[in-house]
């Protein structure tokens, strides 16, 4: 299905970074080539200079119970598989990936790096074990088409070029359902730790004026300027004084203002007829970048989706970021019914909004929330969808819900909603009732 990603599931990819350096022990860059395993070093050509952003994929390797530890590091059961403590190109986003999407990881992924700024090196940061909740529905040319693998979330950790990683099973006991003394859950196979340098900024381009999405996007803008609801209402088709539902659309970064690399990607689109609801996501990547770095952020999710994930696009069809930005996620167009691959199950005709960073335990930036109810507003109101309404989606297959289940949803959910996940995180959660009445109030009901 893509020329540029492996064609079966245990397939890597695998060169040499465009780089002056020699590549580290075991790495591998996103040319397309059999997987490698930690200290062989594949004799392929670089990836063109023109492209920006890599990939580097190390194969996991066993680790001894016995091998010493770094302070707080934790102490793992037996069948642990990582890497030591090692130098590598710069990178800024690091996850974990996997040979089969089906099979979930039952443990810990835990990382440790050093910044490029400082030399020295971080705590262990636990990476999201999010187990393909995010992903193609079953039975569609995207999840059927032999790359797609399983994979933790990413984390963004800043530039860095050393990292250190572990992935312990699950106790036997974690659960409370299984025999202390049983072996732990078996690792999933094929594991690999994925290094993603995001590349650089794309250079700022002379601002556009209100025009339509398309011609905006046709001149190559690098955002859709806000519009007021008479102009929204144009832009719709509507005549002078009819009074439809639609929030006024709000600032749009477009894809060629936040950079993506529009070669990755695969060129056709994929559209479902209507969009009925939206959910909410976090990226689960972490808090700790600034609003300059949402950018680079983004793009790391869209290469980390489309390079280790073996995705066609990025997931999600919009982003938002701590200071209330809203960017343009998966290509197709921001007023049409693109197909992501944000919550499994429930992809068609529905749209995937995500907030960058983690609220499981810290409160979403009221800039983020206000922005959610903006975009769904307008988005939302293109296709006469109430966001304070319910509405009744067919599953597609997930772990809450069989396929071919009619499941009542709010127009706005939160991930978790059709897939038993932490998703959205629990903070970011509770304040969709507040995004669902503002979205409403925005469209004028």
């Amino acid at each position: 299905m893509r020329a540029f990603i492996a064609s079966s599931i245990g397939v890597t990819c695998a060169a040499a970074l465009a780089l002056p350096l020699a590549a580290p022990a075991g790495a591998a860059s996103d040319t397309p080539a059999h997987s490698t395993t930690a200290g062989s070093v594949p004799a392929e050509a670089p990836e063109p200079a023109a492209l920006p952003g890599s990939t580097q994929s190390l194969a996991l390797s066993p680790l001894s119970t016995a091998s010493a530890r770094a302070p707080g590091e934790p102490v793992s059961p037996a069948a642990g598989q990582g890497l030591t403590e090692r130098d590598v190109h710069p990178f800024s986003m690091v996850g974990v990936v996997w040979d089969d999407v089906n099979t979930e990881l039952h443990g810990t992924a835990q990382v440790r790096t050093r910044s490029t700024a400082t030399g020295r090196w971080s705590g262990w940061q636990d990476l999201e074990t999010h187990n393909a909740e995010h992903s193609a529905d079953p039975g569609t040319a995207e999840r059927e088409s032999g790359a797609v693998r399983g994979s933790t979330a990413p984390l963004w950790v800043g530039a860095s070029d050393g990292v250190e990683v572990r992935v312990d099973p699950e106790a036997p006991d974690a659960s409370g359902t299984r025999d202390a003394a049983a072996t732990p859950v078996p690792l999933p196979a094929g594991l690999h730790l994925e290094l993603v340098d995001p590349g650089k900024d794309p250079q700022e381009l002379p601002a556009t004026g209100a025009a339509g999405a398309g011609r905006a996007a046709a001149q190559g803008a690098t955002a859709l300027p806000a519009l007021s609801r008479s102009a929204t209402d144009a832009a719709a088709g509507f005549a002078p004084g009819a009074k439809p539902y639609i929030g006024p659309r709000p600032r749009i970064i477009t894809r060629k203002g936040w950079g993506a690399d529009e070669k990755i990607r695969e060129k056709a689109f994929a559209y479902t007829k209507t969009v009925k609801a939206a959910f909410v996501h976090h990226s689960a990547t972490g808090n700790n970048y600034t609003c300059s770095q949402a950018p680079s952020v983004l793009r790391g999710i869209y290469r980390y989706h489309v390079k280790s994930n073996g995705w066609r696009d990025i997931g999600y069809n919009f982003a938002v970021d701590k200071c209330g930005n809203i960017y343009e996620g998966r290509a197709g167009g921001v007023t049409k019914a693109v197909m992501g691959a944000h919550t499994l199950g429930f992809n068609t005709n529905t749209m995937g909004v995500v907030v960058l960073g983690t609220f499981s335990g810290t409160n979403p930036p009221a800039a983020s929330v206000n922005a959610v109810a903006k975009l769904t507003a307008w988005k939302l109101g293109l296709f006469k969808a109430n966001p304070k309404g319910k509405v009744t989606l067919v599953s597609g297959g997930s772990n809450k819900y069989k396929k071919g289940k009619k499941v009542k949803l709010n127009v706005i959910s939160g991930h978790r909603d059709g897939f038993a996940t932490e998703c959205p995180g629990a903070r970011l959660y509770k304040k969709l009732g507040t995004t669902r009445t503002s979205s409403a109030r925005l469209q004028g009901r």
